[in-house]
């Protein structure tokens, strides 16, 4: 298949024009920081100095994240918080970013999800990572809950180009909320993309999926090795959920895009160096490839942006995000495709 980069860059120009919907286990990011001052007395453990709290995206709330830092002012989300002071945290930290969380519904019953990281370094070593704290309701959302997402979802569904299904399995999405998302989707012709490590056949009728390696390997029940298990493993997913394509992120390998009548096409990584960090990396491609396909790109370009854009995002530490800028600058000179 044969690239054409002006077309791949007007894609790219376009993509602060789709407006995006995220829908999921929306999570913060707590980074505590601090120096190590001395070993306790009161138990073998470290006695931090606070220096610094940092409060990230996690989760859903990552990818709206990345869409946001492209198409600032277009990103809406809807999810289920808590009645803590972690849930005051997350909105404040999607007013920041720029992102409507006017339609995030309250359930005292269950907790923000909220993943505390506590960091220290000595004066003269790296900041080491200590200890995590999760904070989370595993549980399935309640009925009267799932009733208020589902009439969220159907005011802004129509509102939106493009929704985004993110899930981390914290139950966000239940099948109720798949099915509302997905019908009214199709009632007002918009773009529906997932991200979720599990239950992949859950999601029927959407417009693509974006799983990575081990999850998808996982789900079929055999290794992908090469072009034979990634079609058979692709269009088992089609399949399954009609979807007309299919995108299986595979880490240093690149990515491979499955469509309906069994088109195969591998992207390979571009611009290989050093990878910092690959946090966030798979929320950085959902993004990227969601806005893509809402500007009219077809998923072979869809994926190459995303790749492009996660080859940037990786050379930095945490969730990180990207620009068009970064993007256009990130178009290799070269690209060669399997097909």
């Amino acid at each position: 298949m044969n690239i054409d980069k002006n077309l791949l860059r007007e894609f790219v120009n376009k993509l602060k024009e789709p407006k995006v919907l995220v829908i999921g286990d929306l999570a913060l990011d707590e980074m505590v920081y601090g120096d190590t001052e001395r070993i306790s007395r009161e138990a073998p453990v470290l006695i931090l100095q606070h220096t610094h709290t940092n409060y990230i995206l996690g989760g859903a709330s990552n990818a709206a994240h990345n869409v946001s830092d492209i198409n600032s002012g277009k990103v809406s989300v809807i999810g289920v918080i808590g009645d803590d002071y972690q849930a005051e945290d997350l909105k404040n930290a999607f007013k920041n970013a720029n992102i409507n969380c006017d339609s995030l519904i309250q359930d005292k019953t269950r907790k923000t999800i909220t993943k505390t990281r506590i960091s220290g370094s000595c004066s003269q070593s790296v900041t080491q990572q200590i200890v995590r704290i999760d904070r989370q309701t595993n549980a399935p959302i309640s009925r009267e809950t799932e009733g208020k997402l589902i009439d969220a979802v159907k005011k802004l569904v129509p509102e939106h180009d493009a929704i985004i299904l993110s899930d981390y399995h914290i139950g966000t999405l239940t099948d109720n909320v798949i099915a509302s998302v997905v019908n009214t989707a199709k009632e007002y012709n918009k773009i529906v993309i997932v991200d979720a490590q599990k239950d992949l056949n859950r999601y029927k009728g959407v417009t693509s999926m974006t799983p990575n390696l081990p999850d998808t390997q996982k789900h079929v029940g055999f290794y992908l090795k090469d072009k034979a298990d990634f079609l058979l493993a692709g269009n088992r997913l089609i399949n399954e959920t009609n979807a007309p394509a299919v995108l299986i992120t595979c880490g240093d390998k690149g990515m491979v895009v499955i469509e309906q009548g069994g088109k195969y096409t591998h992207i390979p990584v571009f611009n290989k160096s050093k990878v910092f960090d690959v946090t966030g990396a798979g929320d950085t491609v959902t993004a990227l490839y969601t806005l893509a396909m809402a500007a009219g790109a077809e998923p072979v370009y869809a994926a190459i942006i995303g790749n492009i854009a996660a080859g940037i995002v990786v050379k930095q530490f945490g969730c990180a995000t990207t620009s068009i800028d970064e993007i256009l600058a990130s178009i290799p000179e070269k690209i060669d495709l399997e097909t």
